[in-house]
């Protein structure tokens, strides 16, 4: 499967999460708002103490990670990347006015910043093969560190998880392999 072909099939999924549930947290695909504030405060852990910063968001969704940074009371400038049309619109329309932010579906308005994050962009495989999916895991994580002059954070399920609530569409990785 090509990469457009995985990019097209996530995109479908994300647009039906947002349309059913709107700018929330579930609208993303995530739990809760508790586990969506979890996932960045670590994810910001590559700039902690950093000064004022530039980051990538990719993956951006609907841009919460923007609130989520102006609440830590940050100095940044940001650039939000998403595959969805649907979820840049959304993105835009709530931070409206804010002239550190822009947000885009063109990958090649990335700039390489101070860092990269991405925030559960590897978890919704579906039925794509895993050697597909950790072929386009690969090729991301790539991307990421070209765009990241000081660092980039990214997040993955492990395959430690409890068998019991593994769900058979989501993305199961081995932590050691990525270590290597």
């Amino acid at each position: 499967m090509t990469t457009s072909e995985i990019l097209a099939r996530v995109r479908e999924y994300y647009d039906a999460k947002l349309h059913e549930h709107g700018a929330t947290p579930a609208g993303v695909d995530w739990n809760s708002l508790e586990s969506q504030t979890l996932r960045f405060r670590q994810l910001l852990r590559v700039c902690e103490n950093a000064g004022p910063f530039s980051i990538n968001d990719y993956g951006c969704g609907y841009g919460a990670l923007v609130d989520y940074v102006v609440g830590q009371g940050y100095t940044f400038t940001y650039c939000g990347f998403d595959i969805s049309d649907r979820m840049i619109r959304t993105a835009a329309e709530l931070h409206t006015g804010l002239g550190y932010c822009r947000f885009s579906t063109d990958e090649t308005d990335l700039k390489p910043v101070d860092y990269t994050v991405a925030s559960g962009i590897f978890n919704v495989k579906q039925e794509i093969s895993n050697g597909d999916w950790e072929r386009y895991i690969t090729e991301t994580i790539a991307k990421i560190a070209r765009l990241s002059r000081k660092g980039f954070a990214f997040n993955l399920l492990t395959k430690y998880s409890d068998p019991e609530r593994m769900r058979a569409d989501l993305y199961y990785a081995d932590p050691l392999c990525l270590f290597d």
